[in-house]
């Protein structure tokens, strides 16, 4: 299933978001921005629907939809131990 992805989801849904793992039903998805982690999560129970119909009921029975890795902000050239100081923005 994971090979045919852009078969199954099509190539609107397939540009903006790829398959990481199937485990244990669970359906993990890589999406490119946040705003199709949102997208992918409203169109949730559709896409449910379409796997269900192209790889057989219950293969897939949830989806874990991520968007990209937020960068880290504890590492760098001006980080400071602790909490830091908190009057940075006003």
């Amino acid at each position: 299933m994971l090979g045919s992805w852009d078969r199954v989801v099509g190539p609107d849904i397939s540009a903006h978001c790829t398959p990481v793992s199937l485990h244990q039903g669970q359906l993990t998805l890589q999406a490119e921005s946040t705003a199709w982690a949102t997208q992918l999560r409203l169109l949730a129970p559709r896409l449910l629907a379409i796997l269900a119909t192209e790889v057989g009921a219950g293969v897939v029975s949830k989806l874990s939809i991520h968007g990209p890795a937020a960068p880290s902000w504890k590492k760098g050239p001006r980080t400071v131990r602790g909490r830091g100081p908190r009057d940075t923005y006003g």
